[in-house]
């Protein structure tokens, strides 16, 4: 329990600190931002701070500091570390950096961001990347929450009915992200998000109080694996636990909180507050996932068999049902009101943004002007019919898929925050570093991973260093060359 507040507690004075630190090497000025220079009632619409930090978050959080948490919890309490470690010196870095250049780049998305400081060509790549991931988070936005509605039905009305069909609910889900992808960004995100951001924030705190009021005990962290399988911490966890630690997907979300600030001062409270907010629920979940279920042979287990019997969204509903279920009022059960508002409301929240921002990356790359609705409608709905189509591919497979091609998104945008401080003359290691790191990370899973090369580790490791040293030396070098 002492590891446990000890990360809570760094996680809250990294925002007054740490990012204080980032803050200061970026150097915000006065000078209008972009949804002041280019306000168009559609994306660039300005808004009040308060509400941009909770719309943030939403966009943001979703399913990945939950689901991912709980999973990374399989490993035992080294997940802690993780996220408290990556929220602060990756995660805080990484969001703050592509958000404050999308401001310095006219609310730009991240694929045009990257290509001023990388060149063309991975401007290309990042275009394709980043539209591909957009469309893939945005689809598992949707299958997780149909699934989970489902789960919540069964039982509870006659057999066969359409609520119990997760085409109904994946239906319903789509309907919705078009026309929160089509309208303007005051008309559902900014007016709806804010008071969904506050549920977020208030299930993790319910979750986090019913572990004292109900007894459990947060074990401490140990560096002993603790996963059942045996399956390595190292790259695994690091990938399974995005969203609260470090994501690419904040990136593509970013630009469009840049396209509503008034001002660069803004950009630690809407950036950095929300990724830190995002650590503290993550690390919330991954404790309630390593106190709840019970050890067996110094092994999660029990966690290992409950995720395999019900699937994360069956775990999230047992969690909240142990910590908050037992509160009722008027007989409706607090658990159960979080886990609808929580884990349903706000993935899909994430996933719709997805869409919005796939449609901004597409816009931004053929220079598409979308004040016509005419414009925006031939965007979004081939986007749309493009997840309907991945909706239908094992759920698994595409949440595997997008773990590992989320983080080389952030490995690339790292390197782009790099090139820009360098050539600013800046403190350029506080990217470097996560940089580098985060370069190891993905392309070690490259190697290890069953849907990827599949090498033992004895060779994805080694291998997986000597390609990080090289890439970092090729970009240092190419860097004073470009001097």
């Amino acid at each position: 329990m002492i590891s446990f507040f000890t990360c809570l507690v760094l996680l809250i004075l990294s925002y007054f600190t740490y990012a204080k630190y980032v803050e200061r090497v970026f150097s915000p000025t006065k000078d209008p931002t972009p949804a002041v220079r280019f306000a168009n009632g559609v994306d660039y619409v300005p808004m009040p701070l308060w509400r941009m930090v909770l719309v943030q978050l939403l966009n943001i959080a979703g399913l990945g500091p939950v689901f991912g948490a709980i999973s990374g919890a399989l490993w035992g309490p080294s997940v802690f570390l993780w996220i408290t470690l990556g929220t602060i010196f990756a995660g805080t870095v990484h969001d703050f950096s592509c958000g404050f250049l999308s401001l310095r780049n006219d609310g730009k998305s991240i694929a045009e961001i990257t290509g001023l400081y990388l060149g063309p060509k991975i401007k290309m790549c990042m275009r394709i990347f980043s539209v591909i991931l957009l469309v893939m988070v945005g689809t598992v936005f949707a299958v997780g929450p149909a699934n989970l509605l489902v789960f919540l039905f069964k039982g509870h009305v006659a057999a066969g009915s359409f609520l119990t069909n997760v085409y109904f609910w994946l239906a319903f889900i789509f309907l919705y992200y078009f026309l929160a992808t089509f309208l303007p960004i005051d008309k559902i995100i900014g007016r709806f998000y804010p008071l969904f951001g506050i549920c977020l924030l208030l299930m993790a705190l319910g979750v986090s109080g019913g572990l004292f009021l109900q007894g459990y005990h947060i074990p401490e962290i140990t560096f002993h694996n603790l996963h059942p399988s045996n399956l390595p911490i190292w790259p695994l966890m690091f990938v399974t636990v995005a969203c609260g630690a470090i994501s690419g997907f904040h990136a593509t979300q970013s630009p469009l909180m840049a396209r509503c600030i008034t001002s660069e001062y803004q950009s630690r409270q809407v950036f950095a507050g929300a990724m830190i907010m995002e650590g503290i629920i993550a690390l919330i979940w991954a404790a309630a996932g390593c106190a709840i279920y019970e050890k067996t042979g110094g092994l999660m287990t029990g966690l290992q068999e409950m995720l395999a019997r019900t699937g994360q969204a069956g775990v999230v509903y047992d969690i909240c049902l142990k910590t908050i279920g037992p509160l009722k009022w008027g007989g409706i059960s607090f658990g159960l009101l979080f886990v609808m508002i929580g884990v349903i409301i706000c993935p899909i929240t994430s996933g719709d943004t997805a869409f919005r921002a796939s449609r901004l990356v597409l816009a931004d790359w053929f220079n598409v002007d979308q004040k016509p609705f005419l414009k925006r409608l031939r965007l979004s709905v081939p986007l749309l019919l493009a997840g309907v189509i991945i909706s239908q591919l094992p759920y698994d497979v595409i949440w595997r898929y997008f773990s590992w091609s989320n983080q080389t998104l952030a490995m690339i945008v790292l390197w782009a925050a790099t090139a820009y401080l360098y050539r600013k003359r800046k403190h350029y290691f506080i990217t470097f570093v996560p940089a580098v790191f985060m370069t190891a990370v993905s392309g070690t899973y490259f190697l290890i991973a069953p849907e990827c090369l599949h090498l033992p580790a004895i060779v994805a490791w080694p291998v997986g260093l000597i390609l990080t040293a090289f890439i970092s030396a090729y970009f240092l070098i190419n860097m004073k060359k470009g001097e």
